[in-house]
């Protein structure tokens, strides 16, 4: 892993999925992320197709990352579905697995 995007990281790890309590990196929602000279892509999926939080932790993920680039775009996609096991093992502790 790149210095910077260890950096963009660690600011990730300031967004919580609200309903688990656990931020996204560890959640494993994090699938990609490209940096270009004035443009911040960000590849990331949820827990589900379907939740409720969708527009919520889009927009934090932009917001914790708006002093980093002119343009920030967060991409959430399904393919790959997530899975527990893309979790951290701190994450899979708070959550028992």
């Amino acid at each position: 892993m790149l210095a910077n995007e260890e950096r963009i990281m660690n600011l990730l790890k300031e967004v919580y999925d609200p309903e688990l309590g656990i931020n996204i990196v560890d959640l494993g929602l994090i699938y990609e992320i490209k940096e270009e000279v004035d443009r911040l892509y960000v590849k990331m999926t949820l827990t589900t197709a379907g939740c409720p939080m969708h527009d919520t932790i889009k927009s934090a993920v932009e917001w914790v990352l708006k002093d980093e680039k002119p343009i920030v775009e967060v991409d959430v996609v399904f393919e790959p579905s997530w899975e527990p096991q893309l979790m951290s093992d701190w994450a899979k502790s708070m959550l028992g697995f």
